[in-house]
């Protein structure tokens, strides 16, 4: 009998890892996910605390699933692009020698994401949280547009949308124009005071994801507070921007949008006016509920890796592929 063999699909982001392990056949384990994010220093995302967490995962769920070998490894990673460094040097060797993995995929969170919602497929994708990016690619190359960070873009992001709306707030308690009494008045039963605002979110760390925080109470008050809808729509054209941005204007075939990422949970309130937006925008391309999360998407792209069939295009910084690490 021939040995069991499958591939493993990693997601490094803010939270911390997810592993699944896809046997061939097709099916695939429940992830595992550890309770701390990877972390960076010097020389960028730490490979080794990246190999501390995944070995043993992985190890748990071959021998879990009686899987002998691995054919293949995709590890997605938030931050691949710019603080990739040490993985690209260190993982590669690490992983052949610990895991016996000859075959490896270092891709950007962003193409994970891509990936998970569209496949091998001509689009965009975009990513909304928190933060926000695009993606897109002719199969050819990618192309990208913000994902810049709250200080200096993230348009359209939860964060984005929390820090309009608790801006719209103090405009109301200042009595300036464009301020919304109703924000304020939900600013103030989650914050307190608005003078006291300043003080809770300049010195905390996570500042974007306390703005986000703030991105569901817009959404609530949009229905019947003028100025929370104006915010949603704000937003929509930010994103159908960054869309338009990243999609190709022809391709032989059909080009496909998706959107993918917690910021849609918002429902109607944003959707409606973000469907528009990239009506007007993307006339061309066909709006399509993504197929998976970034968690498939690197599933997908080792069992691609596996079989020699990938064929999104190859980039040192987001789409980086080993296929003899010794």
């Amino acid at each position: 009998m021939s040995e069991a063999s499958g591939v493993l699909g990693v997601d490094s982001g803010g939270s911390g890892l997810r592993v699944v392990l896809a046997v061939d056949g097709g099916r695939v384990t429940a992830p595992l996910a550890s309770r701390e994010p990877v972390r960076t220093g010097p020389r960028g995302i730490d490979a080794g605390h990246l190999l501390e967490q995944l070995v043993p995962m992985a190890r748990r769920l071959a021998a879990e699933a009686g899987v002998e070998r691995l054919r293949a490894i995709a590890v997605g990673a938030a931050g691949l692009t710019t603080l990739g460094d040490s993985l690209r040097a260190d993982l590669p060797s690490a992983l052949a020698r610990e895991l016996g993995v000859r075959r490896l995929a270092l891709v950007a969170d962003a193409v994970t994401a891509y990936t998970g919602a569209l496949g091998q497929r001509v689009g965009a994708v975009v990513a909304a949280g928190t933060g926000m990016i695009a993606i897109g690619t002719d199969l050819k190359s990618w192309r990208r547009a913000d994902g810049w960070g709250h200080l200096l873009g993230d348009c359209g992001s939860g964060a984005w949308i929390g820090r309009a709306g608790l801006e719209a707030a103090l405009r109301a308690d200042d009595g300036r124009p464009g301020g919304s009494a109703v924000l304020l008045t939900r600013a103030e039963e989650m914050f307190g005071s608005a003078s006291a605002l300043p003080g809770q979110l300049y010195p905390r760390s996570d500042r974007p994801a306390v703005l986000a925080s703030f991105a569901p109470e817009v959404a609530a008050c949009a229905g019947d507070d003028p100025v929370a809808a104006d915010i949603l729509a704000a937003a929509a054209r930010h994103i159908a921007d960054s869309a338009a941005a990243v999609c190709p204007d022809e391709a032989p075939g059909e080009i496909q949008v998706a959107l993918t990422g917690g910021l849609l949970r918002m429902g109607d309130p944003l959707l409606v006016p973000l469907r528009a937006a990239l009506a007007e925008r993307l006339p061309y391309a066909r709006q399509v509920p993504a197929a998976g999360d970034p968690l498939d998407g690197a599933v997908r792209i080792a069992v691609d890796v596996a079989d020699d069939r990938l064929t999104l295009p190859r980039d040192e910084s987001m789409l980086y592929v080993v296929t003899d690490a010794s």
